[in-house]
């Protein structure tokens, strides 16, 4: 029997015509199973109690798709330019010339502007930034230095690499502008419009030309007008500092005829 079995081992094939062997492996195969399903769930478990202290997916999701909705979304304007892309300034090199734009607050809220530009040392705002009321406009003046070229021509493109940048910041009712604001609410800020600097040809009349020069004149205008002192409501001044009171006019005017009506009687 011991030859046999042996052979039997060599073979393989003895384990088909006993069933103890077989059933062993089978028992010992479903333990196994069992045990390794009972150290699953185990760790499925460990699993569960680890994450309870762990931020609800859902409020992260919701976090993650409203800020992605956001970036994709147009961002909504709430200033109006004129002109809207460019800013025209008169060829003129060696010289400082100007440019306009007006700005209108297009929302129902206040907001606050500000300028940036990619050459603070040639160029400057006025003003440079402010606060507009709902419907309010204003023309603001840009004043930059027109280089000397080498062969003192206007650009064939008749562009610079220079830009300017107009920002805008929604704020709560009438406030002093102070640029802090644009750091204070950084997140809030939106870019209105990036300007491309464009040169005119001062010599050769165009529409843009004139509508610069209208612009202009009406930021001037408007300059003048804030310069003047507020009219005088008070009592009225003549000559060395005399008061003209109307209510001192009537009660003499009274005392007068009271008297006469007095010298009357008499």
């Amino acid at each position: 029997m011991g030859i046999i079995q042996n052979k039997a081992s060599s073979n393989g094939k003895v384990f088909g015509l006993f069933k103890m062997p077989f059933k062993q492996t089978g028992t010992t195969s479903s333990s196994s199973s069992s045990q390794n399903l009972t150290q699953q769930h185990q760790h499925n478990n460990n699993q569960h109690v680890d994450t309870s202290s762990v931020v609800p997916l859902g409020a992260s999701s919701t976090k993650t798709v409203s800020s992605v909705a956001r970036s994709l979304l147009p961002t909504r304007r709430r200033l109006r330019l004129d002109p809207s892309t460019k800013l025209y300034f008169p060829y003129e090199p060696g010289k400082q010339v100007r440019s306009a734009i007006r700005i209108k607050n297009t929302s129902k809220s206040h907001v606050a502007f500000k300028f940036q530009t990619t050459a603070p040392k040639s160029c400057f705002m006025r003003p440079p930034g402010g606060i507009l009321a709902p419907g309010e406009a204003i023309i603001a003046t840009v004043f930059k230095f027109v280089e000397q070229p080498e062969n003192n021509e206007i650009p064939k493109d008749q562009k610079s690499k220079d830009k300017f940048k107009i920002m805008s910041l929604k704020v709560k009712g009438e406030m002093d502008y102070v640029p802090e604001l644009f750091d204070e609410q950084r997140d809030q800020v939106a870019v209105e419009q990036i300007l491309r600097v464009v040169f005119l040809d001062a010599e050769r009349p165009s529409s843009a030309l004139e509508k610069l020069k209208r612009q202009l004149a009406e930021a001037e205008a408007a300059l003048e007008t804030r310069k003047k002192p507020p009219e005088d409501t008070g009592p009225r001044i003549v000559g060395e500092g005399l008061v003209i009171d109307e209510w001192k006019e009537r009660r003499e005017r009274y005392l007068a005829r009271q008297q006469v009506e007095g010298v009357d009687s008499v």
